[in-house]
């Protein structure tokens, strides 16, 4: 899951739109922390980027590298781990310059990504220097607008050759894309998988209107865009340079199937997604875990319950309406430390773990001597609830109770959110009983997915609505070969190989080191076939050779660099720190 920006003004005047993308990123931040790039269209078609890993703030240096990213139009990206690698050179935007100088921003992710990168290189001669997929994807839409012929092209190209690439492309997405003198293209996946919305304002510097297109509409709505629309499955649109919105639909709509995983846990509750209002919707997730967890307990563990604590604070919607539905108090007995990141992307157990104790900590007088029910958004592999539980212990509680606002998630997420492999899935080949005996809790009551589904679906303003539930059943949108899942654990044993050798030799730098990052930072690691992440061997291995007072290392793991930069387009971020 990442979130993507694109704002255009009226008047073609060279005042930058950078700034406005910079502040719209702050607003999507939750929506990505890996990395995050700008980039801007100026006079002569000039493109401006600056793009790397971190957050918003570390890499505009809050704010200070806008003033050199000119332009009137402009396009902003922030990255969450998919399937990849997190090099530098990965953050978005993309820039390829044939045809015609393109930018491109991609959320969501393709499951027939290899054999797209074989066509590109085999029959359209195109090369691909990431283990993005979003550069294939780049790649495939210049290669349908390449066919074109045309020294400049219109409308009519574009909207054809997103048509073909539509033909070409399995997954779930949301796009924006900058056309170099021309105008910006945004574009979503014929399910509806992933959000994209667009809206308008009256210029602020002339005649006409501004728009700008994002993957939630919190961030139109504080820029004070209004008229805000989704742009609906299969649909793209075209905004021409001084020019009004074009929408045509280039692929006929499949499905109107959102990720219902958006409405669960990413999006803001200030945000509407596909006509659903993600605070009522979390509302009504509350009311329908409040009737199973009635169906679950005895009447005798429902009486000992002193209070209903959430987890923050995605989960503190749903769990005052437990509460009030239980007729019990609601406390919130955890303090959250708003600078840390989301923990279930981290690579490790042990950052897992340490990262929960950083972002949350209990106040003993609302668990001393009580019986607790803990409300969590989901259980992914169980590692930050085990450490919720046993903080809540360490506070004084007698008896916990845990309820996760969303079913058991058995299933990888195909669509762009990198949750685990389905061997770190905590409920993939445990039950309820198990669940609760790993975290240590007394009971663990989940969501019925049909009570899920049924809780956002009355608030569509689409009658029988549907949703992409795969990571609940196993259930996918889209059509999906049998042996991409081995693929989809490979690359992100690659991805979470690199995160843990670096992980590892920062272990040993600090002198807290075990056994294993010992090895781990000394002679590498290797990916097993179902994708863990285990040290590499000594047998054949190159030693590595650590240099601790400088925290530096002579030699790479497997021969690649410790960082590699964007090279496509001359990118003054990856110099900022230097």
């Amino acid at each position: 899951m990442c979130g993507i920006l694109a704002l255009i003004h009226a008047s073609g005047h060279e005042y930058s739109t950078a700034n406005e993308l910079h502040d719209a990123l702050f607003l999507l931040q939750h929506r990505g922390q890996d990395a995050a790039g700008i980039a801007t269209c100026a006079s002569g078609g000039k493109f401006y980027q600056c793009k790397g890993n971190g957050m918003a703030h570390d890499v505009f240096q809050n704010g200070a590298r806008t003033i050199d990213l000119p332009g009137y139009m402009g396009i902003a990206h922030l990255r969450y781990p998919t399937a990849g690698t997190q090099a530098n050179s990965e953050a978005q935007p993309f820039y390829v310059n044939s045809p015609y100088g393109i930018v491109f921003a991609h959320n969501g992710n393709l499951i027939n990504a290899r054999e797209l990168k074989d066509d590109l290189d085999l029959r359209a001669h195109r090369h691909i220097n990431t283990d993005s997929d979003s550069e294939i994807m780049l790649n495939i839409f210049a290669d349908e607008l390449n066919k074109t012929g045309q020294a400049r092209v219109n409308d009519k190209h574009i909207f054809d050759a997103l048509s073909r690439m539509y033909k070409r492309c399995v997954g779930g997405w949301a796009c924006t894309a900058m056309l170099a003198g021309f105008g910006l293209i945004g574009f979503r996946d014929p399910y509806g998988i992933r959000p994209l919305v667009i809206g308008s304002r009256p210029s602020q510097y002339g005649t006409g209107y501004d728009w700008m297109m994002a993957s939630e509409s919190i961030a139109l709505k504080q820029k004070k865009f209004s008229n805000i629309t989704d742009i609906l499955p299969g649909q793209a649109v075209i905004i021409p340079k001084g020019g009004e919105p074009i929408f045509q639909q280039v692929y006929a709509a499949i499905r109107y199937s959102p990720d219902i995983f958006e409405l669960v846990y990413f999006a803001r509750p200030d945000s509407i997604i596909d006509g659903m209002s993600v605070q009522l919707c979390r509302e009504r997730m509350g009311e329908r875990l409040a009737a199973q967890i009635k169906k679950c307990l005895t009447p005798e563990e429902l009486s000992e319950i002193d209070a209903v604590i959430p987890i923050p604070e995605t989960s503190n919607t749903s769990a005052k309406r437990v509460a009030e539905c239980l007729k019990k108090p609601y406390e919130d007995g955890f303090v959250k430390n708003r600078y840390t990141f989301r923990t279930f992307i981290m690579p490790g157990q042990k950052e897992r773990e340490s990262a929960v104790r950083r972002k949350l900590s209990p106040m003993d007088t609302k668990f001393r001597d009580k019986n607790v029910l803990l409300v969590d958004d989901s259980i992914v592999r169980g590692t930050t609830s085990r450490e919720i539980v046993t903080m809540a212990q360490e506070a004084g509680a007698k008896g916990i109770y845990f309820a996760s606002c969303a079913p058991r998630i058995t299933h990888p997420h195909i669509y762009g959110i990198d949750l685990a492999s389905p061997s770190e899935l905590i409920a993939h080949h445990r039950d309820e009983t198990a669940i609760a005996k790993h975290i240590g809790a007394v009971k663990v009551i989940y969501q019925d997915l049909e009570d899920l589904k049924q809780a956002c679906a009355t608030l569509s303003p689409r009658p029988n609505q549907e949703f992409e539930v795969g990571v609940f059943c196993g259930k996918y949108v889209t059509p999906v070969k049998e042996d991409y899942f081995e693929h989809l654990d490979k690359i992100r044993g690659k991805s979470k190989k690199l995160k843990m050798i670096a992980n590892a030799r920062e272990a040993v730098v600090r002198g807290f080191a075990d056994a294993k990052e010992l090895q781990m930072a000394a002679l590498g690691a290797q990916v097993t076939n179902n994708g863990d992440v285990v040290p590499a061997s000594t047998n054949g291995g190159s030693e590595r050779s650590i240099k601790s007072a400088e925290g530096q290392w002579q030699a790479e793991e497997n021969g690649q660099p410790r960082e590699q930069m964007d090279i496509a387009l001359h990118n003054f971020g990856d110099y900022a720190r230097h």
